[in-house]
């Protein structure tokens, strides 16, 4: 046997407290030579084969602190013979135990094979891979432990070291190796480069043109064909033109461009084409273009003379604005809106003013007993002149959606119900209204006096598209809209109840479709319409989180579709509110200040409330109402003060101002729908602390009544986060 077959080929380094130990693990894997001569002795004698042996594959060193064990692997790695595996165990009082000494060896010397041999159950798997940080150079070893198992393991992991340090000089020679290589080709590749552009000069930057063409013509979102100068034969498509017009590549390669009877009007390619024969290019052409399914589409027609491989040919680029178009129609739809319904605000309050005084003062008259029936009954059209004045400026704050609502869960259905004798009466006998609206549909958050507005428009408009009699239909229905079914841009995912009003009338010419909803556009006879029941609709279903969608075709009837959101909660029981047309008197001595900038209006309330037996204090503005109140030789029960008054004080403020002197106070706020009410919508109540203007003398009086009796005529407070 030469001695280069004892020469030791891997240094391990036992780690353990325990002088046996060391002693153990070097019998295992470095037993005594006297046993490897017996060996060979015997093999000898009995002729059998020569098995190499392993023993001699090993250099032991021993350390028996964590810190020593430490110190060694430095020295190794110093001399450049760095240890191969170590055993390590897991206890060593004092310093540091075999963890700690796990960790920091690796964090010098992280391809070190390691076995953790332990007696005991200190440390998990997992408590132990947590602190030392990986696993795949890990082994735990039981004490205590089988002589073949420790042999096993020393010459598996071991091998795994050889290996692993093998691969890696292999992959810095192949790194190395393959850098090389790539210099030279980034060399090689850089003289064919300029050999190319010396070569190729013209042809190559021609040939790049076209290339880049292609891709930009394949890709390109805006829809286009290539033609072929004479015949206009077509010769190539992209994807988007197809998609547009609804063909198939096959079904257009090769057919002259005029036959493919894709503009909606003849005389529009005609003009196009001689425009191109007569002076070149054409840029943004307008013109319609239908598809097979009889869209059609607003377009931009542009035609480009171009040379494609040396031959001439024509470039057609359509710019599809149909979009655009109808966004910039809604655009235009909600400024006009917009402008109306500021126009509507700001004349709202001083309109509503006017109309409460002339309703009042009519109202007052006509309760007197001895008053003539010819001056009854023209007072009484004086009240129903203004009552229909007050629906059409509510119409205007309504669609342009500066009117107040107050939403609750509603029952579309029970409200389509309950109007149904009305909308009956409407419509006359002549036409034939139907209704179909199921049980067990959710509610809608909605304001029940908007909801039975949009139902009354929609079937005055059947209505009057069904002169000579026709039939009206109107359904209520469940609807889930998704990305897949959202076909109007206004629409949003989620759950809807979709109220539909359709007819068989006359229908909607095509031109006027996108007007309908503009304020003050109809189609009817001079005098028959206001051209504000459309936009009331859309301006309600705007003002709840909904939108409109129409259908309608001359002649073939309309069917207008309202999508208004499903509410998570039960819809609330419907209560008819009623107002005597009696005056009831006061009983009890009640105090009242009344603060109107308005003196007509201010008087009329005055003499409305006195003639129910109130005791009426009054003042025009804010300053002069805190000294009437201070002054007064009552207590007043209730103050009735309009929202927006001169003067640097509005009624909140008021109302704050007087509740601090007396705190039991009871509030009543008047206003004619302004936007400053908005903010506060969520603390005003109708009927209690809330009086929206114009209003009659029984709704004055049972709302003062309410007022005292609630606890929810108070003021609104600065401090508060709906105050503003």
């Amino acid at each position: 046997m030469s001695n280069t077959s004892i020469i030791p080929r891997h240094r391990l380094l036992i780690i353990d407290d325990n002088p046996t130990i060391h002693e153990d693990i070097k019998k295992i894997l470095c037993p005594a030579a006297e046993d490897h001569g017996l060996d060979q002795m015997a093999n000898e004698l009995f002729g059998n084969k020569k098995k190499t042996s392993a023993h001699r594959e090993f250099q032991i060193d021993s350390a028996f602190q964590g810190q020593e064990g430490l110190a060694k692997v430095q020295a190794a790695i110093a001399e450049g013979r760095p240890y191969t595996l170590a055993f390590v165990d897991v206890r060593m009082p004092p310093g540091w135990d075999g963890i700690e000494t796990i960790r920091r060896i690796w964090d010098l010397y992280p391809d070190l094979q390691v076995v953790i041999c332990t007696a005991y159950s200190d440390h998990s798997w997992d408590d132990i891979i947590t602190q030392v940080g990986q696993s795949d150079s890990l082994v735990i070893l039981k004490k205590p432990f089988d002589n073949i198992e420790v042999l096993q393991l020393a010459h598996a992991l071991t091998k795994k070291w050889s290996l692993t340090r093998e691969a890696r000089f292999r992959m810095d020679d192949l790194d190395e190796l393959v850098q090389r290589r790539t210099e030279a080709l980034s060399l090689a590749n850089q003289k064919l480069q300029v050999e190319i552009r010396q070569r190729v000069g013209v042809e190559s930057a021609l040939r790049a043109s076209e290339e880049l063409f292609e891709k930009a013509f394949t890709a390109a979102s805006v829809p286009m064909v290539v033609l072929q100068t004479d015949g206009h034969s077509c010769l190539e498509v992209n994807s988007s033109f197809l998609k547009l017009v609804n063909l198939t590549r096959l079904q257009i390669i090769g057919q002259a461009f005029d036959t493919l009877n894709l503009f909606s009007n003849s005389a529009d390619g005609e003009t196009t084409f001689a425009q191109l024969l007569a002076g070149g290019a054409i840029r943004d052409h307008k013109c319609r273009i239908r598809d097979t399914h009889e869209n059609v589409h607003d377009t931009l027609l542009s035609l480009q003379p171009v040379s494609l491989a040396g031959q001439d040919c024509i470039l057609v680029a359509i710019q599809d604005v149909t979009e655009q178009l109808h966004l910039e129609a809604r655009l235009r739809q909600s400024q006009k809106l917009e402008a109306i319904g500021q126009l509507a605000a700001g004349v709202a309050h001083d309109f509503n003013n006017l109309l409460t005084i002339i309703h009042g003062h009519a109202s007052l008259q006509m309760c007197r007993d001895d008053l003539d029936k010819e001056v009854h009954h023209s007072l009484n059209q004086v009240k129903m002149a203004a009552d229909r004045a007050a629906a059409l400026t509510k119409q205007l704050l309504t669609f342009s959606r500066r009117q107040l609502v107050k939403l609750a869960p509603m029952d579309l259905c029970e409200i389509v119900h309950r109007i149904h004798p009305m909308l009956a009466r409407m419509v006359g006998e002549a036409v034939e209204l139907k209704t179909e609206c199921p049980a067990g549909l959710p509610a809608v958050l909605a304001d029940e006096h908007c909801v039975e507005q949009i139902v009354m428009n929609l079937v005055v408009n059947a209505r009057d598209a069904t002169p000579a009699g026709g039939r009206i239909f109107i359904s209520v229905e469940s609807v889930e809209i998704t990305a897949a079914n959202r076909t109007n841009p206004e629409a949003r995912e989620g759950r809807f109840l979709k109220l539909s009003v359709a007819d068989n009338g006359s229908g909607i010419d095509t031109l006027h479709l996108n007007h309908l909803f503009e304020p003050f556009f109809t189609t009817k006879d001079k005098g028959k319409g206001t051209g504000l029941g459309l936009s009331t609709v859309y301006g309600i279903a705007h003002q709840h989180e909904g939108w409109v969608e129409v259908t309608s075709k001359k002649g073939s009837g309309s069917v207008f579709q309202i999508f208004l959101p499903v509410s998570h909660k039960a819809a609330e029981p419907h209560h008819e509110t009623e107002f005597t047309s009696k005056l009831v008197k006061q009983l009890q001595p009640c105090h009242v200040l009344v603060v109107e900038d308005e003196e007509a209006l201010r008087d009329f309330i005055t003499d409305a409330l006195r003639q129910c037996g109130y005791h009426v204090i009054q003042a025009s503005d804010g300053v002069e109402a805190q000294v009437v109140f201070k002054t007064s030789l009552h207590p007043v029960d209730i103050l009735i003060t309009d929202m927006v008054m001169p003067n640097g004080i509005t009624g909140r403020e008021l109302a704050c101002q007087l509740m601090d002197w007396q705190p039991n106070l009871k509030v009543l706020y008047m206003s004619g729908y302004s936007t400053d009410l908005m903010d506060n919508a969520d603390r005003l109540t109708e009927g209690e602390n809330f009086l929206p203007k114009p209003f009659n003398i029984p709704k004055l009086i049972s709302t003062v009544q309410r007022c005292l009796k609630s606890e929810s005529g108070v003021a609104l407070q600065p401090g508060d986060p709906q105050y503003s």
